[in-house]
């Protein structure tokens, strides 16, 4: 049976040893221990080949090709470049006051594993209780993390959520030197922090990397796991551009030198000592490492944590669509040669996008002259260019390429979603789709005679071809193939319409509570 495996943050908590998932939903996390060794300074000798029943070659045969008789790989030792950064590393601990006590969480003092029924339990609970009755009380929580000082007067850059909400932080040093720190700035959208030692001055420090690192590199993670602090470890970069649902802008780099709970916000180091990422997640069925690991790029970090330092907030451009990947049946629905590119959903209203005539169901293609793959690389740019800037954007409407010019605007703190108006429990049943296991009603007829676009799914087999693709219950199919729906017989004509016309899919524009977005639907459903 596979394990079940998750993306964890790697911080490491101590007493209330908490965290949330992104649903909000709380568990436990398991200390783990373990080792993890890797062979340095080996030795890889010469490749030999010989005939089945042959002898290999002798040294003195093998000299007199010109071959080498060992070939050295990587360095023979870190311990060099380990001395010189490692007492800029420092070990973070904060403390916070967040809300609990309630009675699903248990209360003040009372043994993890009393149950319920447990005599004990209402004695804890009553005395747990703050005055005048039921209530969740506020307690204090510790947490432990990593971050590295980036300049001599005490800048240190670490997580977001190492810091989040942490009413006190402080910094360990190599050498046991404890001082404390404020909060500077954070960015939960690339979950960075910069703090402040007070009283800095003439600290150890290191600097980013000039270049971006390669696969196969060598990278070392210095850090705190479990409240190790000082740990070493090292291995190579896995892979780059790594995308783990953790925010709109991921672009991690993956690597498997051993980090753990506790190594959030410390760095990884090239084998020069230079910063090349801030070790961030790990990929994990257990919680402990796996040797997957995930840094943010130091070309990414240091933008952002310099915009923290000079204003305490990151300003990104922004021109108000909601956008979505272009999938092979996407691109075939749209006449597209390649699944590339941004595809626009909805744009919002009135934002830059909308003030240049964007329409949902255009293709982004180039941002400035540069070619777009997909979604995220268009958000990655237009937030790098900045509020206020000016960006020519390439994009495909109807199988032309256009291009506008837009003024960017600025990133709103919360993103804003569309609108979705409630089903009536009360409506008759819509225009069959049998094929589809879908029922549909016009919008206006379903919300009584009021204004409304489209077609409500008013029903909807859970197994059918179209709940496969994502609908539900309640979404409002807007378009198809780009012609408004507003009859019951109208999405019917389009599919077979697409028919005619050889396509493979038809491509529909659906709202939900979720926001606006494309799907593609088969033609042929059973198929």
């Amino acid at each position: 049976m596979t394990l079940p495996v998750i993306f964890r943050r790697v911080l490491a908590t101590t007493r209330t040893a908490r965290w949330r998932r992104p649903e909000g939903r709380p568990f436990r996390l398991a200390l783990m221990s373990g080792a993890a060794a890797l062979a340095l300074g080996a030795t890889l000798l010469p490749a030999q080949t010989f005939a089945w029943g042959q002898a290999p070659a002798t040294q003195t045969q093998t000299q007199s090709t010109g071959q080498s008789a060992a070939a050295a790989v990587g360095p023979q030792s870190f311990a060099d470049v380990v001395e010189r950064v490692k007492p800029a590393v420092v070990a973070i601990k904060t403390k916070a006051l967040e809300a609990g006590g309630g009675p699903e969480e248990g209360f003040p003092g009372m043994p993890p594993e009393l149950s319920p029924d447990d005599p004990l339990y209402r004695f804890f609970r009553h005395f747990g209780e703050p005055p005048g009755g039921r209530g969740r009380q506020k307690h204090m929580t510790q947490a432990l993390g990593s971050g590295f000082v980036i300049t001599g007067d005490g800048y240190v850059v670490t997580n977001n959520h190492v810091v989040e909400h942490a009413t006190q932080v402080e910094v360990t040093f190599d050498d046991g030197r404890t001082l404390p720190a404020k909060i500077i700035g954070t960015d939960k959208r690339t979950d960075l922090a910069l703090l402040k030692i007070n009283d800095g001055n003439n600290l150890p420090h290191v600097d980013w990397a000039s270049s971006s690192p390669r696969i196969g590199d060598w990278v070392i993670a210095v850090g705190n796991p479990f409240g190790l602090g000082g740990t070493v470890t090292a291995g190579i970069v896995s892979a780059r551009g790594r995308d783990i649902g953790a925010g709109p802008y991921d672009d991690f780099i993956q690597i498997d030198a051993p980090v753990n709970r506790g190594n959030s916000g410390g760095p990884s180091f090239d084998e020069h000592g230079q910063v090349i990422g801030v070790n961030t997640a790990i990929y994990s069925p257990s919680g402990g490492s796996v040797g997957i690991g995930f840094a943010i790029p130091s070309e990414v970090a240091k933008d952002v944590i310099a915009a923290l330092k000079d204003k305490g907030q990151v300003a990104r451009g922004w021109i108000g669509v909601s956008i979505q990947p272009i999938t092979p049946e996407i691109a075939e629905s749209l006449g597209l040669k390649t699944a590339k590119g941004a595809l626009i959903a909805q744009p919002q209203r009135g934002g830059p996008a909308e003030a240049a005539g964007l329409k949902a169901g255009d293709v982004v293609t180039a941002v400035d002259g540069q070619k777009v793959d997909g979604p995220r690389d268009l958000a990655r740019r237009i937030a790098t260019l900045g509020p206020g800037k000016t960006a020519e954007l390439t994009y495909l409407r109807n199988g032309a390429e256009k291009n506008v010019k837009l003024k960017l605007g600025k990133l709103p703190s919360e993103k804003e979603t569309a609108a979705a108006e409630s089903n009536d429990d009360g409506v008759e049943p819509g225009a069959a789709l049998a094929a589809y296991g879908i029922e549909v009603a016009p919008a206006a007829e379903v919300r009584g005679g009021r204004s409304g676009e489209g077609l409500i799914i008013v029903g909807i087999d859970p197994n059918g071809a179209a709940a496969q693709k994502g609908l539900r219950q309640g979404d409002v199919i807007v378009e198809a193939n780009g012609q408004t729906l507003k009859a019951r017989g109208d999405l019917q004509a389009a599919i077979d319409s697409a028919k005619k016309e050889g396509r493979k899919s038809v491509l529909l524009r659906v709202k939900s509570p979720e926001g606006a977005r494309f799907v593609a639907l088969s033609v042929n459903p059973a198929s």
